[in-house]
């Protein structure tokens, strides 16, 4: 794993992308120093509904593929936008979600393999230090802790008083 890689980043950029596109239910897989995503539809509406979709548009997944100069791209683009600093943000937004489980991934010095987002839950598959792949099925809602802790560590103490 590149030493300057760091997944909080990354999957942020990728996750408001993802969030323009209007993508919530995907698979990711790092490629080298790429990712590809596919992006899968959301089961809503009657099944006859979605027979008729998957028709029309030929297949059911998008598929999408983001290189480094990319993600970096995203990133800078992302950065310029936020400007409320200390404000708390939405857990449930996938950019945020991703962020965390990014700072996961960081925090675990592994490497990301593949990432599968569901509505309410993911599955990661990672490799560790010693080259053991890894896989985890998780809760969406168990990252919630960590994300509460990344934004202590991001926000000075007086800010998150002085809005009472």
């Amino acid at each position: 794993m590149a030493a300057t890689r760091r997944y909080d980043e990354d999957l942020r950029a990728i996750g408001q992308a993802l969030e323009a596109r209007d993508i919530n239910v995907f698979v990711l897989k790092r490629l080298a120093e790429n990712y590809a995503i596919e992006a899968m539809p959301e089961q809503t509406g009657s099944k006859v509904r979605q027979w008729l979709h998957r028709l029309r548009s030929g297949s059911r997944a998008k598929l999408l593929t983001l290189a480094r100069a990319d993600v970096e791209r995203l990133s800078q683009t992302g950065k310029a936008k936020r400007s409320k600093a200390g404000q708390l943000t939405d857990f449930r937004k996938l950019s945020n979600t991703l962020r965390t489980i990014g700072a996961y991934l960081d925090s675990r010095e592994v490497e990301l393999l593949e990432l599968q987002k569901r509505r309410i839950s993911i599955t990661l598959l990672y490799r560790d230090k010693a080259g053991h792949e890894r896989e985890e099925d998780r809760a969406i809602s168990s990252f919630y802790r960590l994300f509460l802790e990344l934004y202590g560590k991001r926000t000075p103490p007086t800010s998150l008083h002085s809005r009472s």
